[in-house]
This record gives structure tokens, C-alpha cells and sequence, in this order.
């Protein structure tokens, strides 16, 4: 799962066993060191909701979370939808987010493009 924070947005893009993972477990996470003492990493995580909106989101101290609803994830998953948008209010600003599926980069070959899916433009001159 890849991580992309750009101002205030924050985009979550996964591979397709990420995604099945997802839907087996309910929560997928990755986390990130920034030096060696234990409380200095942050998790990210995208975690399955039984109800609720499409997208919410949960932060806690070296943790962000977004919660997906069980059955918007499973739509995704099986459809060709790209993403999942929404947009959180927090009364000092809106937060984007966007859960995406990952797709191959037309312009790199190997590891980066390693459980990714296809990319729809493979072939298209740019």
C-alpha cells in the first residue's frame, strides 16, 4: 500500500492482493520509521467498517487510519471503479481522501511495477 500526502489530502493506493487482503483480514497497514526509537514511526492503515459512510477517518498518536464501508470496498473491488473520494469536514478545513486501486506505471518496468494492476492507457502514445 503507498501513502501520498499533498496538503490536505491523503491518498491510500493498493495492488490487488492488498486488496484481497483487505477483504479477507478487514485491515491492511504499513508503517514508516524515522529513527531508531520505538515511538518514532508511523502506521497507516485502511481498516473495513461494518456501517457508516464510504470514508472516515481515524487518527490516533504514530497512526492514521481510514475506515472503508464493508460494502463500498467489496463494490470496489469487484467493479472497475478506480477510487473511492470523500471529503472530511473538520470545522478548521476539509481533508481529501482517496482509496485507489494502483495501476502500473506505462513509463517503468520491474519492481515498481510489481502487484499492480494493468494500466487502462499501456500502449497510448503520451
Amino acid at each position: 500500500m503507498k501513502l501520498r500526502i499533498h496538503k490536505n489530502s491523503l491518498r491510500l493506493r493498493l495492488g490487488p492482493s492488498e486488496i484481497a487482503r483487505l477483504l479477507d483480514t478487514g485491515r491492511i497497514e504499513e508503517s514508516i520509521r524515522f529513527a531508531p526509537k520505538g515511538n518514532a514511526a508511523l502506521t497507516y492503515a485502511l481498516e473495513l467498517a461494518s456501517s457508516g459512510q464510504d470514508l472516515r477517518l481515524r487518527y490516533r498518536p504514530q497512526e492514521v487510519t481510514v475506515l472503508l464501508a464493508r460494502d463500498e470496498a467489496r463494490r470496489w473491488a469487484d467493479g472497475d471503479r478506480v477510487g473511492i473520494s470523500g471529503e472530511l469536514d473538520f470545522g478548521q478545513g476539509k481533508l481529501e481522501l482517496l482509496v485507489e486501486k494502483d495501476f502500473a506505471c506505462v513509463d517503468r518496468k520491474g519492481e515498481k511495477n510489481e502487484d499492480i494492476f494493468p494500466n487502462p492507457k499501456a500502449g497510448a502514445a503520451c
